[in-house]
């Protein structure tokens, strides 16, 4: 069986420094407030957030026995410390309460509860108090327990001195955080910014050798009618059987309306040409859910919107449906180089792009596909994920609660359209571009990552007291 004991540490300490279990610096506040007030009450947050006021939302008068909390109180959640969930109770939040839940701990005074947090915080220790939870239903971390795990403890001046240049240290590491937060935004941007060129017709030269777009778009409304005229002879089941599985428009019957002067919000090269979605598309149209989410253990993939991400398909928690169900569902059928959108929900405007030797699978009805047969697949997921496309959706959902992107007005998007080769090149310099994007993102990343390991060994050596300890002048140095 796990326990406190097995979680302390070896660690050789120099001379000035002792062990002491936490019982010995620690003593559970239990002081029952009077009069209690769910409009005074503590929250701390995981992640090692800290301690902050609970929304007086999430309260109810008189639901479970209050105590009241003291500045500089050590504090944690019984069932989240291994989550992150402690800190010190701060000034301004003294006299306030929590339940037994919360547990508030005086700390003596040959040592600061600053010591505490950051012995917990090191080196992520806190992960590690996992492995002493106790309980079936649910799991809590008892102050007994915690008062078995024993700490290093210098002097109370030696802990202020560390602490200051912890302290100070956190302050530089946090600066070199945000300025790499910074510069993570400013690659979005750059990102963005292609995008916005590329659809403006600036990213590539015109060539005056490339067949006109308004000349593609009439080769599209033609096949477009052809298609629509081989349906309404030989029926829907007829078109999609065979060895090449055409599939049919479906804006049989939807007007198409003209484009407005004040629709158009941006020049394009005089060899590109406006159209509306719906004009260049063969299918607009979302997906539906098996009755009694029929799903089984193999067969076709059937896409919901957590599987739809900008970079492509996510097979993590991918569903399946039979053959039978996918045949139920014939209209809604995903094919290579479809555009799949999800158009619902918190993750409404990330979009897809199926691979090019994908065979068949299905989708939900939070994702929409967007299937042009003439126009360059890859061209139109770079539209889709464009600024100007992006801030369509946004403006253009409808519906309280979970809000949705009418397949209407994707139909009547007006959109830029450049000639097919000046697509193909639009697409390379697209993909190179974002390559150097995706380097730039990965090493930004990188120097977060390592910024965040110097700075936990920096602090597991200051809180260690081993022989190995830092001295003040180095971690007053670290990141300078």
């Amino acid at each position: 069986m796990n326990s406190s004991k097995e979680m302390n540490r070896n660690v050789v300490l120099t001379h000035s420094w002792k062990k002491v279990k936490l019982g010995e610096v620690l003593k559970e506040s239990r002081i029952i407030s009077e009069n209690p007030s769910p409009d005074n009450r503590i929250k701390v947050r995981l992640n090692v957030l800290g301690v902050e006021k609970r929304p007086l939302e999430n309260e109810i008068e008189g639901a479970t026995k209050q105590f009241i909390r003291k500045a500089g109180q050590f504090i944690y959640g019984k069932q989240n410390f291994h989550k992150g969930a402690f800190g010190i109770v701060p000034q301004e939040l003294n006299g306030f309460e929590s339940s037994a839940d919360l547990p508030s701990f005086d700390v003596s005074s040959n040592c600061l509860p600053e010591w505490i947090f950051y012995f917990f915080k090191q080196g992520n220790y806190y992960l590690e108090l996992s492995k002493i939870a106790r309980g079936v239903a649910t799991q809590r971390i008892h102050p007994e327990q915690i008062y078995e795990i024993e700490i290093p403890l210098p002097d109370i001046e030696t802990q202020k001195q560390i602490i200051s240049n912890i302290n100070l240290l956190e302050q530089k590491g946090s600066g070199i955080n945000t300025e790499l937060t910074h510069q993570l935004d400013t690659v979005k941007q750059l990102r963005q910014a292609f995008l916005r060129e590329a659809m403006q017709g600036k990213l590539v030269e015109q060539n005056p050798n490339d067949e006109p777009a308004s000349e593609l778009l009439q080769t599209i409304k033609a096949e477009k009618e052809r298609l629509l005229n081989s349906s309404a002879s030989l029926g829907r089941r007829s078109l999609e059987g065979g060895s090449q599985k055409l599939k049919p428009p479906t804006l049989k019957g939807r007007a198409i309306h003209p484009i407005k002067l004040e629709e158009i919000p941006f020049e394009i090269p005089a060899n590109w040409v406006w159209c509306r979605l719906g004009e260049i598309c063969t299918k607009i149209g979302s997906g539906s859910t098996p009755k009694g989410s029929n799903y089984s253990k193999g067969g076709f993939p059937f896409f919901r919107s957590q599987n739809i991400h900008d970079a492509g398909l996510v097979y993590e928690d991918i569903k399946f449906i039979s053959n039978e169900v996918h045949n139920q569902m014939n209209g809604t059928v995903v094919y290579a180089n479809d555009v799949l959108l999800n158009i619902t929900g918190g993750s409404l405007g990330r979009c897809a792009l199926v691979p090019v030797d994908f065979q068949e699978g299905n989708v939900s009805q939070h994702v929409c596909i967007i299937r042009s047969e003439q126009i360059n697949s890859k061209f139109l997921h770079k539209i889709v994920l464009s600024p100007f496309f992006q801030k369509f959706i946004f403006n253009s959902t409808t519906g309280a609660g979970r809000e949705g992107l009418p397949k209407y007005n994707l139909e009547q998007l007006t959109i830029p359209l450049p000639p097919l080769a000046e697509q193909q090149r639009i697409v390379n310099k697209l993909e190179q571009l974002m390559s150097f994007c995706d380097e730039l993102e990965k090493s930004i990343k990188h120097s977060k990552e390592q910024n965040e390991k110097l700075l936990q060994q920096v602090l597991r050596e200051a809180l260690s007291g081993s022989s190995n300890e830092v001295s003040a002048e180095d971690l007053a140095c670290v990141l300078a």
